[in-house]
């Protein structure tokens, strides 16, 4: 049993809307928040936010935010107690959790060995097999040949995984022998190029799956529970883009099994902190594990919102030594929480990152609204990092009434200067299927002509569309008090998109 401390001051080892997120967790707790910053962050929301902020290298992320000797040195130049990752760059780097460990600064977060026994695909799978805990079926090969020869015996398609991966990255689903060759080389060179590491493994590719996952939180003295499930099945690029609790194809009771069975496999490697299992539903029900994230995920909102409990907080006191401050039968879920990440990208072009500098932005507001953001107006989305602008919830008291709100929420969401997703999140909570919960892992690419892209508009209607986007341009215009010339109050210049259409609109 660990003796309890309590923490001063924290270095928040992250950037963007988490590290703004864990800031304000800290604020609440009463302890001091360090923010570290590449050279392109220096005004960035979690340095303005951040009671002590540190340089620690140039823009790419491999010269800065995973330069563990920086974030250390900022650490002791300020004092710190203790390190929080958030989640991406260093948060899942055994080497990191040390490191912190041996300069006498608590790592917020589960113990190495554990990040260790979950961090290799492979090494995970065999781990919690030996667990109990149900798994894909799939292979290790060395060799093309080899895999040609385990898919024929499990069954095609099947779908080749970079070992170290992560986010999408070294993944390549194939259907045939024939496309195994080129799948390999890609998936391996992927894997190198992302992770240092080029070992790929294959597993079934299991039919119209859904993506759902357990939220696991354990203290030091072994107690473990599990938050509930997250429906994660929205997804491009095999990256998800919406989640929501609860799962609409999830009964309490099959909740319950894959939350004891999660539980079961955190013991198994000594885990504490927040974690999550991720597995594959399928249709009939059955599911098996995917992996373990051994760090907060992106979309840990939904979780709070459902189930009352800042996570966040949670994982400061585990890491001061304090106990659990709830048992598995304290915990409620109550209601319904979607939650939508907000991207600079361009759905219509593959979704492909769309950096540059936010001249306007209007958050929404109102009952059951929460937007966990890392940008304000002027600020720039840089290309070196992910494009994430913010993560928007919403809770209401069921389902229905949750996506009501969430159509509510997205009208009022107003980004000018750069393309984002808001115009793909707006068709998709029209979607008819979507609405009715009927959806996979494979459904915005079945459905890319309703999601995606632009109608063409028939001659006879483009006046009339023409001056229903100069009203919604007069509404920016109401809604951030910008004056009716080019540039606004605070002298940035508009899109020209906008200035054209005030000009139409006022002519």
């Amino acid at each position: 049993m660990q003796q309890s401390r309590t923490f001063k001051k924290v270095l928040v080892a992250n950037r963007g809307e988490i590290a703004v997120r864990v800031t304000r967790t800290l604020h609440e707790m009463g302890i001091a928040a360090v923010a570290v910053h590449s050279e392109v962050d220096r005004g960035a929301l979690h340095v303005r936010m951040a009671d002590e902020a540190y340089l620690i290298g140039p823009a790419p992320a491999a010269e800065s935010y995973l330069r563990i000797d920086k974030i250390l040195d900022a650490a002791k130049k300020a004092g710190c107690d203790a390190i929080h990752p958030g989640y991406g760059f260093l948060s899942e780097n055994a080497d990191f959790a040390e490191a912190c460990e041996r300069e006498g600064i608590t790592f917020i977060g589960p113990p190495a060995s554990a990040m260790r026994a979950m961090g290799s695909k492979t090494a995970a799978r065999k781990k919690m097999a030996e667990a109990g805990v149900p798994i894909v079926p799939g292979a290790m090969c060395s060799t093309t040949d080899e895999a040609i020869a385990a898919a024929k015996l499990i069954g095609f398609p099947v779908m080749l995984k970079a070992s170290a991966g992560g986010g999408g990255k070294g993944i390549r689903l194939v259907h045939e022998a024939s496309e195994m060759a080129s799948a390999w080389e890609r998936a391996r060179s992927e894997a190198k190029k992302f992770f240092g590491d080029d070992t790929v493994y294959l597993e079934k590719a299991l039919i119209k799956p859904r993506h759902v996952e357990i939220q696991v939180l354990g203290d030091r003295d072994g107690n473990m529970v599990h938050v509930f499930e997250r429906d994660c099945s929205i997804q491009r690029r095999n990256q998800k883009v919406v989640e929501e609790t609860p799962s609409p194809a999830a009964s309490r009771e099959l909740v319950a099994r894959m939350g004891a069975i999660s539980v079961q496999g955190a013991k198994a490697v000594g885990y504490h902190s927040a974690g999550t299992f991720e597995f594959l539903l399928t249709p009939d029900g059955e599911f098996y594990f995917l992996e373990m994230n051994t760090r907060l995920q992106v979309e840990h909102p939904v979780t709070e919102l459902v189930a009352g409990h800042d996570l966040v907080r949670e994982m400061v006191s585990i890491a001061q030594g304090e106990k659990l401050h709830f048992t598995q039968t304290d915990l409620v879920s109550r209601g319904a929480a979607i939650q939508c990440r907000i991207y600079a990208e361009d759905p219509s072009n593959g979704f492909l990152p769309s950096p540059g500098r936010i001249e306007s932005l209007v958050t929404p507001a109102g009952p059951g609204v929460r937007d966990d953001g890392g940008a304000y107006p002027g600020c720039e989305i840089s290309s070196y990092y992910d494009p994430l602008i913010s993560k928007l919830c919403v809770w209401a008291s069921t389902r229905e009434r949750a996506i009501a709100r969430m159509r509510r929420a997205l009208s009022e969401y107003i980004v000018t200067g750069i393309r984002t997703n808001l115009a793909f999140h707006e068709k998709l909570f029209q979607h008819p299927e979507f609405v009715a919960g009927d959806y996979d892992t494979a459904f915005i690419d079945r459905n890319k002509e309703q999601l995606l892209g632009y109608p063409t508009v028939p001659e006879a209607d483009r006046e009339a569309v023409a001056v229903a986007v100069a009203v919604a341009a007069s509404r920016l215009e109401r809604a951030t008090g910008a004056a009716r010339a080019e540039t606004g109050e605070n002298g940035s210049r508009l899109s020209p998109w906008v200035a054209g259409l005030r000009a139409r609109l006022h002519r």
